[in-house]
């Protein structure tokens, strides 16, 4: 009897760990990783394992629980892949990111099939808030300090994946090589070492040829469009033909620097060459390589009408702003590459790395390349150097390449968890632009408005936006759906949100 009692005692030892009280007792007969996965993200989601947090070695957890260590391996593999904790080498696996919403219930709490889940918020659309008026200048502002559970916003890549370690070695390297005198104000053209690794950038990827000294280092692209807007206006141009539909912000910020933005539409092929010809605007801005937000690309025939609108006279300039970003198609050159005097090219690392890097470049035509630079001196003397030069080692040794083979895999996993969650819950929406990209737009056979199902998502923790954001014309209603920050477990939950709110405003 008294053997018996001390088996009944080790395996109550087992069963159960001080790490977060874990009781193996708890879990499922089947689903262990299923079930480890959820209590730490449930841990992680109400500050239990905050940020910075390490968890226990996979054979110590193990052996706490009384399972195999596969399990543990696979419960923090999800974890991994969810962008919730990363490997820290011999500092095991750390907490990096805080789940945007609770994990989904267990199977015995979850809803009867067919039926949808309560919603956590009211369903009534919110009473003023972003859709109520038309966007106004600080539309974006008021959109991302709006309250949600999950945000199916466009524009933001995998903030989680940011490439921290990778990005601390760099930092640590230029640091410990900078000379006193590189503290000190520096190029407003930019860092020798960033230019020169944006042409090595830019020739490996977009098949650029330039030179460094065509480049200027921006604070992103919304700088280049104000710099460029300010320059045009002193040569006489008053307007900038844009794609309809097209970026609301890029559109906000020209007009802000007091230039006319008249629209030219979009079809199947990209922009309609003749019709921005008839609007005699003098410049054009497009994103070629995937349309915002339809995500098509300008095909062969109308990039050859575009280049020889911009040989008669015309300047294009090229938004190339998520290229990079394809899954089931092959690159698309830039229009930089084949007319170099007539294309003023901007990028940036917004959605290679992160917005908040605020770093961007652009590539001028020579007519333009010394009033950018001035206005840039004046603007704000030039970009913070030790960020370019951290960027400049990680474009050079090849953590960005590698960086972006990883968003590739995770980006795909989640556009297919878009895709096909809008195949199951919006029965009867079309969807463009899955190919590439980190957005899917999907429009809408039916009468409404789409601020209205914009509004009514929102109220059910949801955001997005609608797509007559991005119009100047009126066509059919639709939304554009960020997938790359979201889960797949999130954006299911938010597209089927979505549904309800479809048929709330139908």
């Amino acid at each position: 009897m008294e053997r018996s009692n001390d088996d009944v005692w080790d395996r109550s030892i087992r069963s159960g760990s001080d790490f977060l009280q874990l009781n193996i007792d708890d879990a499922p007969a089947g689903g262990l990783a299923d079930w480890l996965a959820r209590r730490l993200r449930l841990a992680m989601a109400d500050g239990s394992l905050p940020v910075g947090s390490r968890l226990p070695a996979t054979r110590v957890l193990a052996g706490e629980l009384g399972v195999s260590r596969g399990v543990v391996t696979e419960a923090y593999q999800r974890l991994r892949e969810d962008g919730h904790v990363a490997g820290r080498g011999r500092a095991g696996t750390v907490v990096v990111a805080t789940p945007v919403t609770a994990p989904p219930p267990t199977p015995a709490a979850a809803p009867p099939s067919g039926f949808p889940a309560r919603p956590a918020v009211p369903a009534a659309p919110v009473a003023g808030g972003p859709f109520a008026a038309p966007p106004g200048d600080d539309v974006f502002d008021v959109l991302r300090a709006a309250p949600a559970r999950i945000d199916l916003s466009p524009g933001v890549p995998d903030l989680a994946a940011f490439p921290r370690s990778a990005w601390l070695r760099a930092e640590r390297a230029v640091l410990g090589r900078l000379p006193a005198t590189g503290l000190g104000y520096g190029d407003p053209r930019g860092t020798p070492e960033l230019r020169l690794a944006v042409v090595n950038w830019l020739a490996r990827n977009r098949g650029i040829r330039a030179d460094p000294d065509e480049v200027l280092i921006v604070s992103g692209t919304s700088q280049t469009l104000a710099l460029l807007a300010r320059v045009l206006r002193d040569d006489g141009i008053r307007r900038v033909a844009v794609e309809d539909p097209g970026s609301l912000g890029a559109r906000l910020h020209l007009r802000h620097w007091g230039m006319d933005t008249p629209p030219v539409p979009v079809d199947d092929e990209g922009i309609r060459v003749g019709e921005l010809r008839t609007s005699g605007a003098p410049a054009v801005l497009v994103t070629p390589a995937h349309q915002f937000p339809t995500g098509v690309v300008l095909g062969g025939g109308r990039r050859r009408e575009l280049v020889r609108w911009a040989a008669d006279g015309g300047l294009v300039v090229e938004d190339d702003y998520d290229a990079e970003h394809r899954y089931d198609r092959p690159p698309v050159p830039a229009l930089r590459a084949m007319l170099p005097g007539r294309v003023c090219y901007a990028g940036s690392v917004s959605k290679l790395l992160a917005p908040a890097l605020r770093t961007g470049w652009v590539l001028a035509p020579r007519r333009y390349r010394d009033a950018l630079v001035d206005a840039k001196r004046y603007a704000d003397l030039g970009n913070a150097a030790l960020p370019q030069l951290v960027l400049a080692r990680l474009m050079e040794s090849g953590e960005m390449e590698r960086h972006l083979r990883f968003l590739r895999r995770r980006h795909r996993r989640r556009r297919d968890a878009m895709v096909e969650a809008i195949a199951a819950r919006l029965p009867g929406a079309v969807v463009h632009g899955a190919a590439a990209g980190l957005h899917v737009t999907v429009t809408f056979d039916a009468d409404f408005a789409d601020t209205d199902l914009a509004a009514a998502a929102l109220a059910r923790g949801v955001k997005v936006q609608p797509l007559s954001w991005h119009r100047q014309c009126p066509s059919r209603p639709g939304l554009v759906l960020g997938y790359a920050v979201s889960t797949p477990a999130d954006i299911a939950a938010g597209v089927a949100a979505l549904g309800a709110a479809l048929r709330h405003v139908m």
